[in-house]
């Protein structure tokens, strides 16, 4: 069963690369590589927005100014790729201590029909309590993953039910709001730390 369920999350992972290569080959054909359409770059990800949060309120990205973050799109029903991702983000934080003081961790939902803000509160309940769960409206929900170039997809079951595809990296985000690089799913722990001591320590 384990294995199965293995092999399910290698290839969710796998489709969403092959959906980032394929969102990039779209642009080419639609837009082209004109000096005024430059293809997307890391300097493209990320942008403003304004989200319900699982600690109460709304979170407004303004907020975050001055302060570095990372972000991970997923959804509570997922299998692997998700709690696993949470539990190393957690375990980093934890390892961190006071280091991360200033680091700002964020889940977003890519199933706000299913994840309202009362599941996402309990669902991270399983995690570090510094994690925060953001959850919005499709269209406020899509605006968000195009902005962090982020690939998600609904995919029926043969239950009536289904399931979503989705990117499986983390972004981080420096101070000044920009795109400072990821952490890929299945990076070993000292890279994600490394990567993490310096988001955090980057001015």
């Amino acid at each position: 069963m384990r294995r199965a369920v293995s092999v399910a999350a290698a290839v969710v992972a796998a489709l969403a690369a092959v959906a980032a290569v394929l969102q990039l080959a779209t642009w080419f054909a639609t837009e082209g590589p004109g000096p005024a359409n430059q293809p997307p770059s890391m300097a493209d990800v990320g942008g403003p927005f304004r989200l319900a949060a699982s600690n109460g309120g709304t979170l407004d990205s303004a907020s975050l100014a001055g302060k570095p973050f990372a972000v991970f799109f997923g959804y509570t029903h997922c299998p692997e790729v998700c709690p696993t991702t949470l539990y190393e983000l957690s375990s980093a934080l934890e390892h961190l201590g006071e280091e991360a003081r200033d680091l700002r961790v964020f889940f977003v939902t890519v199933d706000p029909e299913r994840d309202t803000v009362a599941f996402l509160r309990d669902y991270l309940a399983n995690f570090d309590p510094r994690i925060v769960a953001l959850t919005g409206t499709p269209e406020e929900t899509a605006a968000v993953a195009k902005a962090y170039r982020a690939y998600y997809e609904k995919v029926p079951t043969g239950d009536g039910d289904y399931t979503m595809n989705h990117t499986a990296s983390v972004f981080l985000m420096g101070r000044d709001g920009r795109f400072f690089g990821s952490l890929g799913y299945g990076e070993d722990r000292e890279t994600r730390l490394q990567k993490l001591r310096r988001l955090i320590r980057e001015r």
